[in-house]
């Protein structure tokens, strides 16, 4: 397996539309183990392929505190929706940015497994909140769309921040040059 590289807001990659598998085949089954493989590496609870650049409609969940119950998504699609709720959400695409989203409490939705077979499945909670987070990546959505002009531009300046430190050149141990 493979630990893959995961794009990062603004990024317009993630932007794209994702495309239907037609066939769950062993490269369909190796991208969702190489995905699994990313997501507890990052760590997180959820990585749709769009966020490492593919732009198929797959997506992984796994939202147990021991990290032992995989769900493996293709081609989904939520068939109904009930009530809503508000929780906090981050994202692996959004590192460090955590914000309060609305969405629906209950849902139900339709997908293929890791060997093809469709199912449906419906869920609330941390799992429902996960599969429409996961599910909107998949349209080229993120959790900041949700958010007002002056919070998604926060978020932005943020990680640009971020990855400055992270490029910026360190000093040796016991020198003193300041940062440039």
């Amino acid at each position: 397996m493979t630990i893959l590289t995961i794009l990062e807001f603004p990024d317009e990659r993630l932007r794209k539309k994702a495309q239907p598998i037609a066939v769950v085949d062993d490269a369909a089954r190796r991208l969702l183990d190489d995905m699994l493989e990313t997501m507890y590496a990052a760590p997180g609870v959820g990585l749709a392929a769009p966020q490492v650049n593919v732009h198929k409609r797959v997506v992984v969940i796994d939202v147990t505190e021991e990290k032992n119950s995989p769900l493996c998504l293709i081609n989904p699609e939520i068939i109904s929706k009930e009530g809503e709720e508000e929780s906090e959400e981050g994202c692996l695409s959004v590192p460090g940015v955590f914000e309060k989203i609305t969405r629906a409490e209950k849902i139900t939705v339709r997908a293929q497994d890791r060997t093809g077979q469709s199912f449906e499945l419906e869920t609330g909670g941390l799992l429902a909140v996960c599969i429409q987070h996961e599910l909107d990546h998949l349209e080229g959505k993120l959790f900041v769309d949700y958010l007002s002009p002056l919070k998604r531009h926060m978020a932005r300046k943020k990680i640009q921040k971020a990855h400055r430190q992270k490029h910026e050149p360190r000093a040796k141990p016991g020198s003193h040059a300041a940062p440039i």
